[in-house]
């Protein structure tokens, strides 16, 4: 018999106390400012970008933190706060102003939007000290460790949720995180990541959520049926007694997670909830995915999963467990494209990409994890020192004063290397492929997953490339907001600017370079990506 949570943890508390006593330091590498975009759930409902556009902060406390989001010009102002350090009570107060509504116990999220949190450099640990998001949205948080938080006992915050979320929430996107107690309920801790009263299109990816006795719920009650769209994608869940979530009424996404030492039960779909649940690897566990201590019924989809060493309770009037033989009970359906890794490699591609300080790295979609761009594309020139200095000249053009300029609009001379060629990006919507961009025909083309992305084109040897020429496709022109194109093996900006059509930069000898949108006014369809070399 598996024992509780609290008990398996002595000995892993026994040696990180031996460590510190011998004033043994851990270091972590560093972190890429937040990088990537959003997926799953978070990308629907007009997407989730945080605070990509504006202003960048640095800050070492929680108080600077919440300063932060009390600067700001309004409570809708983007901002992106890079955190480094270990953020606890000691070091965070309540601020107070108008764009902002803070607390001197938690990070305080309320009821503001367009804002990013990011751990860099070092690392970003919230020791004992919750994060809160109330009757907000468009938050992003990455890449930061939240741990021990509680509701009873000393100190506490935020109910004891590492991460909770309530009252008209919508798009957040957490990922790169851990999440992670030193126990359960009896220990004082509770959900380390709860959604409730009318929290909606959430993403959590490529995080950790570990020792445990409650991963998290979607409801607080049978009749908190107001949540939901919510989509969890290469996750570890390790060492948690229960709610992998527990989910109450609504549609959730669970897809390519490895869950690990559930000790009482995983999965809980109940209260009318619609659970779809693909190629997710369960191991050593018990009643990974039913409708338990309850007897109003929720319902779920299976594909693809493989259940290693897991265990099933007997049926009975407030359980009801999935297996031994798990089958669906409903149809799901997802508005957005996913790619599954296969359920056999999830443990190894899920140990070398979730949780904080691992580099953002990602799955590819075949089993093999991927490095992001290391550049910020929260900033859209990080090469100009006023970017919203509409005077600013371009630099890629010797004379900008010049009225013989050729028209930029028109089509380079010469030959497009994009036609021999590979491709490659950050994601594709359905239906769309990263070969279209590369293939001649205008009719065909790729549009990213949400209204920002990336698209690449890459050559097996150094090519010479001073000019792109970004193509939109019929019916779409005008969709592409900012843009920043990059050489992506160094992350060198080559040029940034809006729209679509003619690039001309510096001449540059590279495998691969970028066109990365960081803004949009609908969903771009980019049918040519052409490349020349003068």
């Amino acid at each position: 018999m598996r024992r509780p949570v609290a008990l398996r943890l002595q000995a892993a508390l026994g040696t990180l106390a031996l460590a510190a006593a011998a004033g043994v330091v851990l270091t972590m590498p560093e972190a890429a400012a937040a990088a990537g975009g959003a997926t799953g759930y978070a990308t629907q409902n007009g997407g989730t970008t945080g605070g990509a556009g504006g202003q960048t902060v640095r800050a070492t406390t929680g108080t600077a933190i919440h300063q932060a989001l009390c600067g700001r010009a309004s409570s809708s102002t983007p901002i992106t706060i890079e955190v480094e350090g270990t953020i606890n009570h000691g070091n965070t107060s309540q601020v107070s102003g108008d764009s902002c509504s803070t607390a001197a116990d938690k990070i305080e999220l309320k009821q503001v939007s367009n804002i990013t949190i990011v751990g860099v450099g070092g690392g970003a640990v919230f020791d004992q000290l919750g994060i809160h998001i109330r009757d907000s949205s468009n938050i992003v948080i990455q890449n930061v460790t939240v741990r021990n938080v509680k509701k009873s006992g000393s100190p506490t915050s935020n109910g004891g949720d590492a991460i909770g979320m309530e009252s008209d929430v919508r798009n957040v996107w957490v990922d790169h995180s851990t999440l992670e107690a030193s126990g359960g309920e009896s220990e004082g801790y509770d959900g380390l990541f709860d959604m409730k009263d009318n929290t909606q299109y959430v993403t959590l990816s490529y995080s950790v959520l570990r020792n445990s006795g409650r991963g998290g719920l979607i409801g607080s009650s049978e009749s908190d049926r107001s949540n939901g769209y919510i989509t969890f994608h290469h996750n570890l869940y390790e060492n948690i007694d229960s709610r992998t979530p527990l989910l109450r009424g609504g549609i959730a996404h669970m897809y390519n997670n490895h869950y690990k030492s559930l000790n009482e039960s995983g999965i809980n779909s109940r209260a009318g909830a619609k659970a779809k649940v693909d190629n997710n690897y369960f191991e050593d566990s018990k009643d990974v995915l039913g409708t338990f201590y309850t007897d109003q019924a929720g319902t779920w989809q299976v594909s693809g999963n493989i259940y290693d060493n897991v265990t099933w309770s007997e049926p009975g009037e407030d359980n009801n467990p999935a297996g031994p033989d798990p089958k669906s009970n409903t149809t799901v359906s997802v508005p957005y494209s996913f790619t599954l890794d296969a359920a056999s490699c999830v443990p190894s591609v899920v140990s070398a990409t979730a949780g904080a300080n691992k580099g953002l790295k990602v799955s590819d979609g075949s089993c093999t994890p991927q490095s992001p761009d290391p550049t910020d594309p929260t900033d859209p020139d990080p090469t100009d020192p006023d970017p919203t200095d509409p005077t600013d000249p371009d630099p890629t053009d010797p004379d900008p004063t010049d009225p013989t300029d050729p028209d930029p609009t028109d089509p380079p001379s010469g030959t497009n290397l994009s036609l021999t060629a590979g491709a490659d990006g950050s994601s594709k919507a359905s239906g769309t492929s990263y070969g279209n961009v590369r293939d001649g025909d205008l009719a065909t083309y790729w549009s990213p997953a949400g209204t920002t992305g990336s698209i690449s084109v890459k050559w097996s040897s150094a090519t010479t490339v001073s000019k792109i020429n970004i193509r939109e496709a019929a019916g779409s022109q005008g969709a592409i907001g900012s843009y920043r194109v990059l050489n992506h093996a160094t992350g060198a900006v080559l040029a940034s600017g809006s729209g679509a059509g003619v690039i001309g930069f510096s001449p540059v000898s590279l495998e691969k370079i970028t066109f990365q949108i960081t803004g949009a006014s609908g969903t771009p369809r980019i049918a040519e990506f052409e490349t020349y070399a003068g």
